[in-house]
């Protein structure tokens, strides 16, 4: 798969994991779009693991796969960020 092709997968994957968990982040659309395509990796890489096919283009089955992904992500982004950025002294 092309460069563009998981920029293409990573701002669906991106895009579509802030509509499903909607919040504050930090850094906007573009560590958005960077969450989306390192879901789309992360993804693909463990559902190649459990014996799927992974991210083997801008299909349906890889945009759900990078969105899955890129909830994780997101999760833990948010999970450490979040912790990090609450500490007061």
């Amino acid at each position: 798969m092309g460069i563009i092709s998981w920029i293409v997968l990573g701002l669906i994957a991106g895009v579509l994991a802030k509509l499903i968990m909607p919040g504050r982040d930090p850094g906007g659309i573009i560590v958005t779009i960077l969450i989306g395509i390192a879901g789309a990796i992360v993804g693909g890489f463990l559902f190649s693991l459990f014996g799927g096919g992974g991210v083997s283009g801008v299909n349906l089955g890889s945009i759900i796969v990078a969105v899955i992904g890129a909830l994780v992500l997101l999760f833990l982004y948010r999970m450490f960020v979040g912790r990090r950025g609450s500490t007061s002294y």
